[in-house]
């Protein structure tokens, strides 16, 4: 740290930067900026030990939980930030913790993650933008190696969309993503976090949610999964043996051979009966049994 650079707990409060840099939050960014500190410290420590991990955050804006990582013990921090007023106080941040914050300006949904983790195990923890976190979320739970490249994901959603992340099987939450999260993690919510802790204030309650990779997760092309989800789910209230037509003329034989009761609907199915389908499914395709429709 240079002698005229002020200390991490020095720097200005997050309202006086948000004012001197002109960052009132944009909707069409899906901003809402944390500015209570004690509360972005414990989103940090939610993160699990951050030093020796290389440390990558979302949408960072102002900059208040690209702080708390830094203060929590993050040898390093990547922060992607689009919006281009934010970069400066970042920039301020960057001097007050020098050589461990790399800012990169630019789409989040563009990134190349395993390039920014440079070959260290990385955790991602992020105050996501609402209007991409289920995007990044499912591209993060699809990637074509796995074990994957990140060691933890722990990121903040609207509490709906959370419940539905670590939703069980029976419960009117579980859906296609319950399923993706629960085939290639172990996802939990761990905390909400009211509407009144941001600025402005969403008009719902967000939550933590923290996932860790299961290296052991069954081998599934994600795009054959993706199909048996939509088909299952996209006709929640019909039987499989009904919704499961859009991939099979008679999908009975199919169950039954799996074990999967024919009359069962989506929401009572497990994640290793949805794996089984996509496996069947994908045995098909190497039979060269062409698609049904």
């Amino acid at each position: 740290m240079t002698d005229d650079a002020p200390s991490l707990e020095a720097l200005p409060p997050l309202r006086d930067v948000i004012a001197t840099h002109g960052l009132a939050a944009r909707k069409s960014l899906g901003q809402n900026f944390l500015l209570d500190l004690n509360l972005t410290r414990r989103i940090a420590r939610a993160g699990g030990p951050l030093p020796g991990f290389q440390v990558i955050e979302i949408g960072p804006g102002p900059g208040g939980l690209t702080r708390a990582l830094l203060m929590e013990g993050a040898d390093h921090v990547t922060a992607i930030e689009r919006d281009a007023r934010a970069i400066p106080a970042l920039r301020a941040i960057e001097k007050a913790a020098p050589g461990r914050l790399a800012i990169v300006e630019g789409d989040a949904l563009a990134a190349d993650y395993p390039a920014l983790a440079a070959g260290r195990p990385a955790r991602i923890v992020a105050n996501l933008p609402y209007n991409i976190a289920t995007v990044l979320l499912t591209g993060w739970l699809s990637e074509a190696h796995w074990p994957p490249w990140w060691a933890s994901l722990t990121l903040m959603f609207q509490k709906e969309v959370a419940e539905r992340i670590v939703a069980a099987p029976g419960t009117a939450a579980y859906g296609r993503l319950a399923v993706l999260a629960g085939w290639r993690s172990r996802a939990h919510l761990l905390f909400e976090v009211p509407a009144r802790a941001f600025t402005p204030p969403p008009k719902v309650t967000s939550a933590i949610v923290r996932l860790e990779p299961r290296a052991e997760a069954v081998e599934v092309a994600p795009a054959l999964l993706s199909r048996v989800t939509a088909a299952a789910f996209g006709q929640r209230r019909k039987m499989l043996r009904a919704s499961l037509k859009a991939l099979w003329p008679k999908p009975e034989p199919i169950l039954e051979a799996l074990g999967i009761d024919p009359e069962m609907r989506a929401e009572r199915l497990d994640v290793p009966g949805f794996l089984a389908l996509a496996r069947a499914l994908a045995s098909e395709r190497e039979r060269g049994v062409p698609p049904a429709g």
